[in-house]
Order: C-alpha cells, then sequence, then structure tokens
C-alpha cells in the first residue's frame, strides 16, 4: 500500500504542477456555475442540485480523457514505462496508484461546487439526502470513466488517440440508454444494461439501490484489471 499511495503522491503532484490542471478545473467550475445558475433562476427553483449533477455527468466525458490519457501514455512514448516495469513495483501497484491520483484530481474538481451547497442552504433548506447521494453518485461515475481511461491509455504510446478513444466509449456507454429504445429484446436490455447513466439518475434522485453501486465498483474493478493485464502483457513483447 505504501508503494500505491507514493506513486499516487507523485501523479497527482505532477499534474497540479501544470497550468492544465487548473485551466480544467476552472472551465468545470465556470460550466457548472452556469448550470448552477440556470437551475435557480426558474420562476419555481427547486433547492437541490439536479440541474448540476446531470449535465456533470457529461462534463466528465472531457474530463477523464484528458486527465487519464497521459498516465500510461506518455509513459511509454518517454520510454519510462519499462523503467517503471523494472522498479519493486507490481503491475497492480503501478494501476492501482495511478487510478487513486485520479480518483484525487476528480475530488480536485468536485470539491469546490461545494459552495453550491453552502449557497442553497444559505438561502433555502434543501433536503440533504439527494445532495449527498448525488455527489456519491457523480464520484461513482467520475471513478468509472477514470478506470476506463486509463486503461485506453496503457494501449498506445499515443495520448490523443488514448483520449480520443476513451472519449468515444464514454459517449458510447453514455448514449446507450438512449439507443436502446432503437431496438428490441436482447441488444436493447444490454444496451441499457450498460449504460452509465441509467445507474447514475437514481443517485441524482436521491435514491441508493444497490444494483447501481455493483455495477459501478464493477465497472472500476473491472477496467483497472484490464489494465493490469495490458501492463503484464508488456513484459513479454
Amino acid at each position: 500500500m505504501r508503494n500505491v499511495l507514493l506513486l499516487a503522491w507523485k501523479e497527482t503532484r505532477s499534474y497540479y504542477g501544470s497550468p492544465m490542471a487548473y485551466v480544467v478545473s476552472a472551465a468545470f467550475l465556470a460550466l457548472t456555475g452556469q448550470f448552477y445558475v440556470s437551475g435557480v433562476s426558474e420562476l419555481l427553483p427547486e433547492a437541490s442540485l439536479r440541474a448540476v449533477f446531470t449535465p456533470m455527468m457529461f462534463a466528465l466525458i472531457l474530463w477523464a480523457p484528458i486527465a487519464s490519457m497521459r498516465l500510461l501514455a506518455e509513459e511509454q512514448k518517454l520510454g519510462t514505462l519499462e523503467l517503471l516495469l523494472t522498479a519493486p513495483l507490481r503491475d497492480w501497484e503501478i494501476v492501482t496508484g495511478k487510478f487513486c491520483a485520479l480518483v484525487a484530481m476528480l475530488l480536485g474538481i468536485i470539491v469546490p461546487t461545494l459552495v453550491y451547497v453552502v449557497l442553497l442552504y444559505w438561502y433555502a433548506s434543501p433536503d440533504g439526502g439527494p445532495l449527498l447521494t448525488g455527489y456519491l453518485g457523480l464520484l461513482l461515475y467520475g471513478s468509472a470513466a477514470a478506470s476506463l481511461g486509463l486503461f485506453t491509455s496503457s494501449l498506445t504510446g499515443n495520448q490523443i488517440v488514448a483520449g480520443v478513444t476513451a472519449a468515444v466509449a464514454l459517449l458510447f456507454l453514455t448514449l446507450a440508454s438512449e439507443a436502446s429504445g432503437l431496438v428490441s429484446g436482447l441488444p436493447s436490455a444490454l444496451l441499457a444494461g450498460v449504460s452509465l447513466p441509467a445507474h447514475y439518475t437514481a443517485f441524482v434522485a436521491g435514491v441508493i439501490e444497490l444494483r447501481n453501486v455493483v455495477y459501478f465498483i464493477t465497472f472500476i474493478v473491472l477496467f483497472l484489471f484490464l489494465t493490469t493485464l495490458s501492463l503484464e502483457s508488456r513484459r513479454w513483447r
């Protein structure tokens, strides 16, 4: 675990040592701020963050590929991945460390949005339940997107290819529930089952269902496992 934490700290410090981290954070806050203002400016505004949580899901489609594309792709391009693989680190420790760094980056853009919660409590009396479940769903959704981005980053040494591949995959998983209505039978059920929003909307509504939590955890574990296998395969090339 010590190796995991050290690697996570190294990646997080490297990320926040670059201007990109602050540009992405500022853009995310500006975007969510617009959603928040639009929500509370309605004729009969609701004392909740539903108007923010739902669009945030689409914002993460852009954030996850940008944050994850360099973590392994850049290491491959620079040739430092081979050095990392020969270090006294297990493959799963490398993957877990980099994933933990991504979760830290995710928290770095989510935590500042708590100012919207403070404003809600200042001017109204919102229900705390949907706020908590909404943030839990956002954390799970973002972590799932990050795990997929980390996997695509392990497949190529080109950051752009890794980022675009992750974005396309996330867009497909986001629109899968819409596509399920265009077909019937087993394909429709499969598309609805793999859809990320289909498992996220319940959290926004203030409901925690075990099947949705299991879906996101399984999604994360699966792609971290695939990333580990991708790294292990490099040892035999």
